[in-house]
């Protein structure tokens, strides 16, 4: 017979993925995704982990739609919408997924190792998050982090003070969070915010140096696009499997090393 638990949260799950949907923040395929990260967590971090995961989706989604009509010139520098695909979706929910199905299996000793690792990749993706919607909002043009170099707002690899200070602000968010949810050690909180941190540090280090971009022979604006001003850019990069979301990805896979290693 199946455990009332269980069921419930599968509804939970797909409630959450639907309502991803019906609000424009997710797309179909998104909420697939979101649907099977979803479950991998629950089946390693039980309803705490749901709840932790949600608040990340929810306050990342809410972000996006906040005075959206001044982030609508991020459209020409960016290839994805602010709706997030299956792709997106496992970039940022993929290890935190990762690690569900780790504790799930039982087959690591660390027990809390793990929980940590969860935690920071969660306030990884929400740092990263956190940053982007609200750093492009700063009045003052952002820099590139190695070179302090001026860049139009959403250029890969720029930070701003706002950003910055948003960064902290969304790995905290998810520390307090989790230790409420998991009742942790209180210096649990300052780890977690130091590797979520970490996490966002990452991603604007490789956005700069190693993230996809194209340079516009019209309008010489460098831009996440490969067609921009109806004409073939010119790769500034190397990688050219290292987009956005690889980049999302394989920073928060670093972060959460990190914290492992550390631990």
């Amino acid at each position: 017979m199946l455990d009332a638990r269980h069921i419930l949260a599968v509804l939970f799950i797909l409630v959450i993925a639907y309502g991803g949907l019906k609000v424009k923040s997710l797309t179909v395929s998104g909420a697939v995704g979101a649907s099977i990260v979803g479950f991998l967590v629950y089946l390693g971090f039980s309803f705490q982990g749901l709840l932790l995961l949600g608040s990340f989706f929810a306050s990342s989604s809410l972000l996006s739609k906040f005075q959206r009509s001044k982030k609508s010139s991020l459209e020409d520098m960016l290839v994805k919408g602010d709706r997030r695909d299956i792709i997106q979706v496992l970039a940022n929910g993929g290890v935190p997924a990762l690690l569900g199905l780790m504790q799930f299996s039982e087959q690591f000793s660390s027990e809390q190792t793990i929980l940590l690792g969860f935690c920071s990749s969660i306030a990884a993706a929400n740092a990263d998050t956190w940053a982007s919607e609200i750093g492009t909002l700063s009045k003052q043009e952002p820099r590139l982090l190695l070179t302090l170099k001026k860049v139009e707002r959403g250029t890969s690899g720029a930070v701003s003070l706002l950003g910055t200070s948003a960064a902290v602000g969304g790995a905290a968010f998810i520390s307090v969070a989790a230790w409420i949810m998991f009742s942790l050690p209180i210096y649990f909180i300052l780890l977690i915010i130091v590797f979520g941190f970490l996490g966002n540090l990452l991603d604007t280090l490789l956005g700069q140096t190693f993230q996809l971009k194209y340079k516009c022979i019209v309008c010489e604006k460098v831009t996440e696009k490969q067609y921009h001003c109806e004409t073939l850019g010119i790769k500034q990069t190397k990688f050219s499997f290292l987009n956005n979301d690889a980049v999302n990805f394989l920073s928060i896979i670093l972060s959460t090393l990190m914290a492992f290693i550390f631990f």
